[in-house]
């Protein structure tokens, strides 16, 4: 983390006050008391077809009720619909994700809307520049959202050529409160990782915009500018889900004042483009509380056989911390798949300052090697998979507006896990024994670590 972002950091953690999230009592492991409602390509689907798919959906045809219980709660929690046919493509690490990204974007005929944290001005974020730019030139309109925060070390001139191409730009709540637009909010950020092209395409996951992404984590490969690889999980969905994070995208865009868009077809008629059953959750701290916190606790409070979370920066709330051990401890695998190299000092330490007790209620940890994880995912029984860019932290929780894609089903479900497995085996586990042996001098730095865990 750099000096800027560090100070900005310890400013918000000022400003955040005594915020907290609120007690949720996640009872949403029964069924449904009525049909789950399925949404298509034409609008909601009869009761008949509804269950039809989810049938088909099903462990294998086997008789279990784990897909039930899951698809119970995801009907009952979130008020964005289930939507039923839709592709989704699972984009492992930077340059994966960059090449799909700037396939989409050179196809583009009518529109790309784009939302990120960071845009950097180095060779990654130059390029989407000058491909937006020629998009825009050729009568695409382009529309982009950036994170004041995120982008504090991107000059502003960066955006010049953007602006003067007709690109249309705007700043989530900036840093200088004589711009803000809603009052100012400079805890809030946005955290999401949002683009769409034409309405059709979707791609949602953890990636910013940014060259340390330039080398995969698997094998060999171009190194990135700190010489360490960057591991991160990212998804490419076309189908009828994709209106849904359209529509997330136009309340930022009018919750912070942009400029009207140009009239396009940011709706066009939805078609099916697989099998794949999908939710979009887009999580704002306008909000009465997280949607994905609420999702993702009642499903771990649902799992019958396993929690895999892969996470990036892991300081969780007292409830999360309670689930996940009372998870283990009623024989559920819960297995946490965390970072051993990390860009932030203090997120590294409060992180480890909650290993004892995980390990202690049989949780188990890996810790990912030779890369930096910054990845953000879960798979629940092998039926429940989330791919976003919401961290398992209290900022993310509370004072970030995050974006996250729900897949449930067998088949996606079995493609995670593999990747989960792959993971595995360039991690270390850590043990109780070993862990409790670690030295006076990082106990002290996790117990210092800790106190900031509030706002990190």
């Amino acid at each position: 983390m750099g000096i800027a972002k560090l100070a900005v950091t310890l400013c918000l953690a000022q400003l955040a006050g005594c915020s907290s999230i609120p007690t949720m009592v996640p009872d949403m492991a029964m069924r449904p008391s009525h049909p789950v409602q399925l949404d298509g390509a034409h609008g909601p689907l009869t009761a008949k077809q509804s269950k039809a798919i989810l049938a088909r959906l099903k462990k294998n045809g086997e008789d279990t009720n784990i897909f039930d219980k899951h698809l119970a709660l995801e009907a009952e929690i979130v008020g964005s619909p289930l939507v039923v046919g839709n592709k989704v493509e699972l984009l492992v690490d930077g340059p994966t994700t960059y090449n799909a990204m700037f396939a989409a974007i050179e196809n583009a005929k009518d529109h790309i809307n784009m939302e990120t944290y960071i845009i950097e001005d180095d060779e990654v974020g130059r390029h989407f520049a000058e491909l937006l730019i020629g998009k825009q030139r050729s009568g695409v309109q382009v529309n982009l959202i950036y994170d004041s925060v995120g982008a504090i070390n991107t000059p502003k001139e960066f955006f010049n050529p953007l602006k003067e191409s007709g690109v249309n730009v705007l700043e989530f709540n900036p840093i200088n409160p004589l711009n803000a637009r809603n009052g100012w909010q400079v805890s809030r950020r946005d955290h999401r990782k949002l683009l769409i092209v034409d309405g059709q395409v979707a791609f949602v996951g953890g990636i910013n915009i940014s060259s340390v992404y330039s080398s995969g984590s698997f094998g060999r490969s171009r190194s990135s500018k700190n010489n360490t690889p960057w591991r991160d999980t990212h998804l490419r969905m076309a189908g009828p889900v994709v209106n849904e994070f359209q529509k997330l995208f136009m309340a930022t865009w009018g919750e912070q004042k942009g400029e009207p868009l140009a009239p396009r077809n940011y709706f066009p008629e939805p078609a099916s483009k697989g099998n794949e059953v999908v939710r979009a959750i887009g999580s704002s701290p306008e909000e009465p509380y997280s949607q994905i916190y609420v999702t993702l606790l009642s499903a771990i409070n649902s799992a019958e056989t396993q929690v895999f979370l892969t996470n990036a920066y892991f300081v969780p709330d007292p409830q999360l911390l309670a689930t996940l051990k009372e998870a283990a401890q009623r024989g559920v695998d819960v297995r946490l798949l965390l970072p051993e190299k990390i860009d932030s000092v203090l997120v590294y330490y409060a992180s480890r300052s909650y290993y004892d007790e995980l390990l202690s209620a049989g949780v188990k940890i890996y810790q990912r090697q030779d890369a930096l994880l910054h990845a953000k995912t879960a798979l629940i029984d092998g039926v429940w998979s989330t791919v976003g860019s919401t961290n398992l932290d209290w900022r993310s929780f509370l004072h970030n507006q995050e974006i996250d894609a729900v897949v449930l089903g067998q088949d996606f479900g079995a493609q995670m896990q593999a990747l989960f497995e792959k993971d595995l085996k360039s991690s270390r586990l850590i043990t109780l024994e070993a862990w409790r042996k670690r030295s006076i001098g990082a106990r002290i730095k996790e117990r210092a670590a800790r106190l900031w865990a509030h706002w990190l």
